[in-house]
């Protein structure tokens, strides 16, 4: 382990001085936007539930109008004199997911939401959307903000610990935070080391590694009253700052957290755009969710394949490449074709991999089963980091992929 990597506490107004600029329709400040979208399996609806401020904009400063992928879900802030498209973002939810389980046709739930835009110098007008498993229009909700609104709430910096573990030498680098999860305060030592490890597996897989100066990685030690984190299946109920637990979905290794207000307020006052949340647990287990987190064990002995992989779900917006076949529901559909970049059923492989494969790129094939399907989902590699955990690398696909989203924040 490479304890040089760890450097000395930082300070949080210290961290300010790393923000972007930002200038004319947006202000070099943070908007939360905490939402509740709820339903069942036929719908859903979304409601605002909060406005939060904080001091500096730390995400992207380019193509701000664009999305990189379509997720499962879009925001859109429009200058609301102009029509102007001030910011977009694309993302996916747990919620998303959970409307395809067994659980979604019985009953009815709700799920937090949060996520963070510039912002905007005058009124603009924010669309929330919501797409169906098919990629239609599900549900969007908008409403306009005003940034001299009284009622948006400025954020309290948390004064949790934190250490810089990389600063990459771009001005514009893409800020990632590693948060403690099930780590007391007398374990913060053990946290920071933990937080290395997964920094330097990161690292060490194409294309983070030759462009590792596009990002700063910043680790925070939250305190925990207990050590751990819950295992239902186990009767293991722990008391954590993120209430994270295994059995979601009553799947036993999915890891997750539901109280994505309670991350973010965590995290107020430090510079970030993505979230790799580190469970202090051998059980093994993790989740990735595109834009929003990676939350992984910490102590099992696959750790390091896990983290690079969910940070290929967070960051890269990759799609699962195995398959099972013992899934509730379909997750993909013959007559649609993927968002993600590594699958296709293809309706649109043109859209993909295909001019990878006519140019004979190694390591480049067109096999069936991924997606937890093993007929009519096809992935671009025997195997690849968002197949196994035994294979060394992201596929070629998977690499561009990544590649592009590098791209897409810094260029």
């Amino acid at each position: 382990m490479k304890r040089a990597a760890i450097l000395l506490p930082l300070l949080c107004l210290g961290l300010a001085a790393m923000a972007q600029t930002v200038t004319g329709d947006l202000l070099n400040r943070t908007l939360r936007l905490d939402y509740i979208f709820s339903g069942d399996s036929a719908g859903s609806e979304i409601s605002l539930d909060e406005l939060r401020s904080s001091e500096g904009w730390y995400g992207r400063t380019v193509n701000m109008a664009d999305v990189p992928v379509k997720g499962n879900g879009q925001i859109t802030m429009r200058d609301a004199a102009t029509a102007k498209v001030l910011y977009r973002t694309s993302f996916s939810t747990l919620f998303n997911e959970w409307q395809l389980t067994e659980e979604a046709t019985k009953t009815r739930r709700s799920f937090e939401n949060v996520f963070l835009v510039p912002m905007p110098s005058a009124e603009a007008d924010i669309t929330v959307e919501l797409f169906s498993p098919h990629g239609d229009l599900q549900s969007s909700l908008t409403h306009r903000v005003d940034p001299a609104d009284v009622m948006i709430r400025p954020l309290v910096p948390s004064g949790a610990p934190t250490r810089l573990l990389h600063k990459g030498t771009l001005d514009n680098c893409i800020d990632v935070v590693i948060l403690a999860e099930g780590y007391t305060a007398a374990e913060a030592e053990t946290f920071y080391a933990d937080a290395a490890t997964a920094v330097e597996s990161i690292l060490a897989h194409e294309p983070f590694g030759s462009m590792k100066d596009c990002f700063n990685f910043i680790a925070v030690a939250l305190p925990s009253e207990d050590s751990g984190v819950s295992v239902p299946q186990k009767g293991e109920w722990k008391s954590s700052p993120l209430s994270s637990h295994f059995n979601t979905f009553y799947m036993d290794r999915y890891l997750t957290t539901l109280h994505l207000k309670d991350m973010h307020d965590a995290l107020a006052g430090i510079p970030y755009e993505h979230i790799i949340v580190l469970a202090n647990t051998d059980y093994y287990g993790g989740g990735g969710i595109y834009n929003s987190y990676t939350l992984t064990t910490a102590h099992h002995q696959m750790f390091r394949p896990v983290v690079v992989h969910e940070f290929g779900h967070s960051f890269g917006a990759l799609a699962d490449e195995y398959y099972y076949d013992d899934m509730y529901s379909e997750w993909y559909f013959p007559d649609v074709e993927p968002w993600e970049k590594n699958l296709t059923t293809k309706v649109d492989f043109e859209s993909k991999w295909k001019d990878m494969l006519l140019t004979g790129v190694p390591g480049v094939d067109l096999l069936e089963g991924g997606g937890y399907s093993s007929k009519g989902v096809w992935r671009p590699a025997e195997d690849c980091r968002m197949h196994t955990n035994s294979c060394g690398a992201f596929c070629p696909v998977c690499q561009r992929a990544i590649l592009d989203m590098i791209r897409f924040y810094t260029r």
